[in-house]
């Protein structure tokens, strides 16, 4: 019997983290190296689309990621400067019947505390920045900032659109501006009188601009993102504070019910959307990537951290089911993982493109289609996302051990 692989995770993020517990479910080495001083995230809110929930489910968490999240009773898409709803569509029940599980809404902050608390403290080493990665047929090693440097059978670069194991892996490259930019807040929702903030995850649709909605922290905190194409602001960090004014100024012949809650934050945080064009490879030798690091996607179909927590449960189902020939379980994961983010990423790119249409005669088109859709057509989703949900990671690897 092979003696269990060692395994190293270069990043404590959603996609990181759920490779950890993965991993240490099935009883493999690992460690997790993250360059913060903790384990946190920032304060925004993330969407688990059932097929992350399956994943959660798989792992045993499906119960503690409930208890986070928030199930909204519809999801709801409306005119950006009367409200007019273009389609209501039911989601609370609906989507467990029609895919398998819910769609939740959460604060990331609470999703990383669920995952930290699954894994021994020793797993954990805080302020590691990783620098470079060098990589065999035999193992792979992981030099850090401070001189430091570690050995492990597989590392796996889980270190964000930035990655310094993708770097080292592929070469430096920067990723694609997409000319988009994004402030975000969150407000209490008993800040509003009943009934001027909707309940119901919500998105408004305008020319070159879209706004989004949903609850947090068990329906308390709104957390709002408003998108808009420019190329004035090419900052990409999530921390970056701005005005109320930038918000408002941008937005102000928007819905009026809408513009309360954007002008409503105590702290407004704005940056700039990157992406990466889709690689034909992840690994190599005994290293490898996921999430941001392999497949950074815009937010426009909220799979950005559900494709990374399907990576983390592949990744380890990969790793368990061939702990003595790592270099194919790695081939294996990337076999299975490719297409599917490949998909992703190229779908959140055309849906960013339909959601901010400027021509009046392309967004009457667009809202018509939609709204025919949703009362007579098959998918539930109403943004014909249908494939993403109903995928069930935990399925696929069974099928994975049987052949």
């Amino acid at each position: 019997m092979p003696r269990k692989p060692r395994i190293a995770i270069v990043g404590a993020g959603i996609g990181g983290l759920t490779a950890a517990v993965a991993l240490h479910r099935r009883d493999i080495d690992v460690e997790v190296f993250e360059q913060s001083a903790k384990i946190s995230e920032i304060g925004a809110g993330v969407a688990l689309t059932p097929n992350a929930v399956k994943a959660y489910r798989a792992l045993g968490l499906e119960d503690e990621i409930g208890a986070i999240g928030f199930e909204s009773d519809y999801q709801v898409v409306r005119n950006w400067n009367d409200g007019g709803v273009i389609s209501r569509v039911p989601r609370k029940g609906a989507y467990t019947r029609e895919f398998g599980a819910p769609y939740l809404t959460m604060h990331r902050a609470d999703l990383v505390d669920v995952l930290h608390r699954q894994l021994p403290e020793k797993v954990f080493h805080l302020g590691a920045r990783c620098t470079a990665v060098e990589t065999s047929d035999q193992g792979a090693r992981a030099r850090f900032a401070d001189g430091t440097e570690i050995e492990a059978d597989v590392i796996v670069g889980a270190d964000g659109i930035h990655s310094a194991v993708r770097r080292s892996l592929f070469g430096a490259e920067a990723p694609r501006f997409t000319g988009c930019a994004c402030w975000r807040g969150l407000v209490p929702l008993d800040a509003f009188p009943p009934g001027v903030v909707s309940r119901d995850g919500t998105m408004y649709m305008g020319p070159r601009s879209h706004v989004i909605y949903y609850l947090v922290r068990g329906g308390q905190l709104v957390n709002f993102v408003a998108h808009i194409e420019s190329n004035a602001w090419t900052g990409e960090s999530w921390t970056q504070e701005c005005d109320r004014t930038e918000v408002l100024e941008t937005y102000a012949a928007w819905h009026e019910p809408l513009l309360r809650l954007l002008g409503s934050a105590e702290r407004y945080y704005k940056w700039a959307l990157y992406d990466r064009e889709p690689l034909d490879h992840w690994s190599e030798g005994r290293a490898t990537l996921l999430g941001d690091s392999a497949h950074a996607m815009l937010p426009y179909i909220g799979q950005g951290a559900c494709m990374a927590i399907e990576d983390g449960y592949i990744l380890a189902a990969a790793i368990a089911q061939m702990p003595g020939e790592l270099s194919e379980a790695l081939a294996h994961y990337q076999r299975l993982r490719l297409p599917r983010t490949r998909r992703a990423v190229l779908s959140a790119r055309a849906r960013g493109e339909e959601m901010h249409l400027s021509s009046r005669w392309g967004q009457l088109k667009r809202n018509v289609k939609m709204a025919l859709h949703h009362h007579f057509g098959g998918d539930k989703t109403g943004i014909q996302l249908g494939w993403f949900y109903n995928y069930d990671v935990a399925a696929d690897a069974r099928l994975t051990a049987a052949a």
